[in-house]
């Protein structure tokens, strides 16, 4: 199943992988999907969050953070069991079709004004089922690339993914700034998200079946009784990894303390920012945002690989920890344009390295049988920490944005992080456990 070029470690680039179909294919299915995602966000931001015709204060923005995020969070880990029992290949064709479907009911929602629970649920099943996509592209890749290059192969589609989400954002400013603000301008704007998601069906659609895994199913033939142990495997299958186990802990502290940053920073562009020359406030300040984020993200793609190749994974994970701490001390408490800016670059850079480390981790410790599940369990706390850093930033933060206390707290986030990785990476693996393959690697793992 999996393709092998026989060829030196360090010569492989972009143009070698490029040239694997399945991996190409696999990455234009992701490109398409992102596109989608981040036009699907960034114009449901502008309806919500930038629109002349409401209002957003922080318990609102939280109750959408809230309402999209967590009830996904809920069910998350069981959607693993089903990734580790279907064909990936259908299951990424189908919820890319159904989300497309509830994307133009979103738009319907907000061209009719509504806001609250009619508006969110419709985006929630987007959102939703879009981490089977997610988990499912992420799982899939051990399949079409040998695992020896798996951080390379990773870091090109995770980064050129986030790159095209930024894009995708980009785009919905666009269209906004065509169609009109308000709320018949932003159902246009998200509803033409739907050519994304289609797109990425279709390509999907090329694969032949199997292709992309599970390559055995180690569950009962009772679907309710595999999707009621999704949770229970996936939790297992971490702590039993503990390159795994340390590296999520780490994300872990690094979202919590970047959804703090991030409702501060929609409250400064919101209600306090002001232009800075060519630099500007307001959602147009968020797509700077999103464009800082994203050249984090790109550099991040570029770099990761030859940063652990030079200091290995731990200390790679570790000196991106600093270096966030750092920038959100120096960068983020002067709370100007252009210094929130820069923090968001680097703040992003980072946390995309350890990113990147982790799911190498699960692509490299994870067997295939229930690496599905770890991938799904991954997201479902990656998005329970960052609803609930936005919901209690919500409860105490002025309505302008402006609290150096909280950006100090989530510096400490970050110190928190790199504490409990180093912990748990000193833990013993568990040996021969069904599930997990190989033996703890300095080059892939994370500890």
């Amino acid at each position: 199943m999996v393709t092998t070029l026989a060829v030196e470690k360090h010569h492989w680039g972009s143009r070698r992988f490029l040239g694997i179909p399945a991996y190409r294919r696999l990455l234009a299915t992701r490109l398409a999907s992102q596109w989608g995602d981040g036009l699907f966000q960034a114009g449901l931001a502008g309806a919500v969050l930038f629109n002349p015709e409401r209002q957003a204060d922080p318990a609102a923005i939280a109750a959408g953070f809230a309402v999209l995020l967590l009830p996904y969070s809920l069910i998350g880990p069981f959607t693993g069991a089903l990734l580790d029992r279907w064909d990936r290949k259908k299951v990424i064709l189908v919820a890319n079709v159904t989300r497309a479907a509830f994307v133009l009911l979103t738009a319907l929602a907000v061209s009719a004004g509504l806001s609250g629970l009619p508006l969110y649920v419709s985006a929630l099943i987007v959102m939703g089922i879009g981490r089977f996509v997610g988990s499912g592209l992420s799982a899939s890749l051990p399949h079409v690339v040998d695992e020896d290059h798996l951080v390379e192969a990773n870091a090109l589609a995770t980064t050129a993914g986030a790159v095209m989400a930024v894009i995708g954002a980009a785009s919905a400013i666009g269209f906004r700034t065509l169609l009109g603000a308000g709320d018949g301008g932003s159902a246009w704007t998200t509803s033409i998200a739907v050519v994304g998601l289609l797109l990425s069906a279709f390509i999907a659609s090329r694969f032949k079946a199997g292709v992309l895994g599970p390559d055995e199913v180690d569950e009962p033939h009772n679907a309710m009784t595999a999707v009621a142990r999704g949770l229970l495997d996936g939790a297992k299958a971490t702590w039993r990894t503990p390159s795994v186990t340390a590296g999520l802990a780490a994300l872990l502290a690094h979202r919590a303390a970047f959804g703090m940053s991030l409702m501060i920073t929609l409250l400064l562009m919101r209600y306090s920012l002001e232009d800075v020359g060519i630099l500007k406030a307001g959602i147009g300040g968020l797509g700077e945002v999103a464009v800082a984020g994203g050249a984090g993200v790109l550099l991040a793609g570029i770099l990761t690989d030859r940063i652990v190749d030079r200091f290995g994974v731990k200390r790679t994970i570790c000196g991106a920890l600093l270096l966030t701490a750092s920038a959100q001390v120096g960068l983020g408490l002067p709370m100007t344009l252009p210094s929130i800016l820069l923090a968001s670059f680097v703040i992003i850079f980072a946390g995309q390295i350890v990113k990147l480390c982790v799911d190498t981790a699960v692509q490299h410790d994870v067997g295939d049988e229930v690496r599905g599940r770890v991938f799904a369990l991954y997201d479902t706390l990656f998005n329970i920490a960052q609803v609930t850093a936005v919901s209690i930033t919500a409860m105490v933060v002025p309505l302008d944005g402006r609290s150096p206390g909280l950006l100090l707290v989530a510096a400490s986030l970050y110190l928190v992080g790199l504490g409990a990785y180093l912990v748990l990476s000193a833990r013993k693996r568990q040996v021969q456990h069904p599930g997990l393959v190989g033996e703890d690697d300095s080059r892939h793992s994370i500890g």
